[in-house]
């Protein structure tokens, strides 16, 4: 797992609890952003692996 992988898996935790905090006190502004977060942490995530699939030794021979 990789820095990236770790910033994108937070980014996604975060952007759950912004969005839960805004349906629980109505504020749509607060649950758009925290939708916002969690998808910047997929991108994050989707980067990484990525990242980590042209790291890896080939298995073809």
């Amino acid at each position: 797992m990789t820095d990236l992988h770790t910033t994108g898996a937070t980014n996604k935790a975060k952007g759950q609890v912004e969005e839960g905090l805004g349906k629980l006190t109505g504020d749509r502004r607060q649950e758009t952003k925290g939708k916002v977060k969690q998808v910047e942490g997929s991108a994050q995530q989707g980067v990484a692996d990525i990242q980590d699939s042209g790291r890896q030794p080939s298995t073809r021979r």
